[in-house]
């Protein structure tokens, strides 16, 4: 990179912290609604594995489960493109429900690879560059970078993008 050269990183960050809440506050509503009065729904956030696991009776109540979460995560500005759904476990006792959300923190390779050819393909005058789970994107203009962020917050990779460290 040369001395006179600008950049910025492409990355998807969580706030933990706001995650928390939003799990929390949803723990409160769960235990204050009457339609889940005497359920066994519940709602457990594992930090360490960036998972949440979202049990219920039946699918009405956990679908019921995941609006109250989701609703709380857009009210603490955590993006809903950072909840990934993964597959509906039955089965289990009493015939009740699992979903277990993973938090996806960081791009994943594959989707940092589908950046870096969106801006080559666009033509621009920067340089994209894969640096682990972020995207850098550098010029010698900061015009050339404006234009950029501007066509990376045009496009939907299915992440919650953000644009930090302009400099």
């Amino acid at each position: 990179m040369g001395s006179k050269d600008h950049s910025f990183d492409v990355v998807s960050e969580v706030d933990f912290q706001e995650m928390d809440n939003a799990v929390i506050q949803t723990k409160k509503e769960l235990s204050q609604r009457f339609d889940f009065k005497d359920s066994m729904a519940t709602i457990d956030f594992n930090k360490t594995d960036k998972k949440i696991t979202l049990k219920a009776e039946n699918d009405y109540k956990l679908k019921t489960l995941v609006d109250m979460l989701q609703l709380k995560c857009a009210k603490r500005n955590v993006s809903l493109k950072s909840l990934q759904f993964e597959k509906l476990e039955t089965g289990h006792v009493g015939g009740s429900v699992q979903q277990v959300i993973t938090i996806q923190n960081g791009i994943p390779a594959d989707k940092a690879k589908e950046i870096v050819k969106a801006i080559k393909d666009a033509k621009m005058k920067v340089q994209p560059t894969i640096q682990s789970d972020q995207v850098r994107v550098q010029s010698p203009k900061i015009d050339d970078l404006q234009s950029a962020i501007t066509f990376l917050r045009s496009k939907d990779f299915g992440l919650d993008l953000q644009c930090i460290n302009f400099r």
